[in-house]
């Protein structure tokens, strides 16, 4: 299947804007357009986004409208993409992507450091589109009060340089899928954190939805890290400690993917769970690494302390046992 190469979007673009748009909300029941008091804007979208200092995109296939995306700025460096639509037929191609990132190229350039986007809770497929690109739940349900009786998550990633945020639960629920591949990756990658590669991606999502349960709890922190707009990274900060031990908690699960390396991830990763161990209370963390990982000249360089090791703690993909280091550090108020 092929598609024209997008094109700057035209007022006169106005008919085939709103059949796209028309045909994609006709897959959800309930979700109904009204040209005159909710939508009279797509009778010259190219103008309404253009009068924002944003942008319209178009691609045609036999001169019919079948993908559209829009970005302008929200806020500061903050921009919006929206009006993302890819009908049916051309889902699947490359083209929705294609959208995407020229939109996300086009806000970086106009010097966005975050894009957000709103999607209505019906649209599950496109959910999994943004959290495949990146993008996680941020912020509460934004309620329209309109004749679909909209609902809308929103969703939102740092495209600039790295950047580690704290998940809330909505958050990490959204992030599973691509917090579940960083695991695949490092673990098949040779990173010892408790699994042996080849790891079945229901195995890796289940331990982010174990994660985001806990999160929900107030029983972990999870973080999240981008590299230039790319989700590459994650730590998480166990708080679930014995009633004797409340000044007390455990990193796990440092991971960067492999293609994202030596970017600063991990040292970001860590400097800010630290962060976030300070605002809980706790004084005091702990954590293990298999003996000569990657990951040990890295803590004893964040200021960590062997506080010993146990030998043949772990078992490799080969088979070979190896010893696990444990650390310790003390926080600075």
């Amino acid at each position: 299947m092929t598609y024209a190469a997008l094109r700057p979007g035209l007022d006169a673009d106005a008919a085939g804007i709103i059949a796209l748009i028309g045909a994609c909300w006709a897959e959800y029941p309930g979700c109904v357009m009204d040209m005159d008091r909710e939508n009279a804007e797509l009778r010259a979208l190219a103008t309404h986004y253009a009068d924002k200092g944003g942008a319209l995109w178009v691609s045609e296939d036999n001169s019919v409208i079948v993908g559209m995306a829009a970005a302008a700025p929200l806020d500061g460096d903050v921009w919006e993409i929206g009006k993302v639509y890819v009908a049916a037929g051309h889902r699947g191609t490359g083209l929705a992507l294609s959208l995407m990132a020229t939109a996300e190229t086009h806000a970086r350039v106009a010097g966005a450091s975050e894009i957000k986007l709103w999607s209505d809770t019906r649209f599950e497929r496109a959910h999994r589109f943004y959290e495949k690109l990146g993008y996680v739940r941020a912020g509460p349900i934004r309620v329209l009060d309109d004749l679909s009786n909209s609902l809308e998550y929103a969703f939102a990633k740092p495209v600039s340089g790295v950047v580690v945020r704290r998940l809330d639960a909505a958050g990490a629920s959204a992030a599973v899928r691509p917090l579940a591949e960083i695991l695949r990756a490092c673990v098949d990658a040779g990173a010892s954190v408790s699994f042996l590669p080849p790891l079945p991606l229901d195995a890796a999502c289940g331990f982010y939805r174990r994660a985001a349960s806990a999160v929900a709890s107030g029983a972990r922190v999870l973080l999240a890290g981008w590299v230039d707009g790319v989700l590459a990274g994650t730590a998480s900060l166990d708080l679930d400690t014995p009633q004797n031990q409340p000044h007390r908690a455990e990193v796990q699960k440092l991971l960067v993917h492999p293609e994202a390396r030596r970017n600063g991830l991990a040292r970001a990763l860590m400097a800010a769970l630290e962060d976030e161990a300070r605002a809980e209370g706790r004084t005091l963390l702990n954590l293990d690494t298999r003996a000569a990982d990657a990951a040990e000249p890295l803590y004893r360089s964040l200021g960590y302390h062997e506080a010993g090791r146990i030998p043949r703690y772990a078992r490799n993909a080969d088979g070979t046992l190896c010893d696990t280091v444990l650390f310790w550090k003390e926080l600075a108020a």
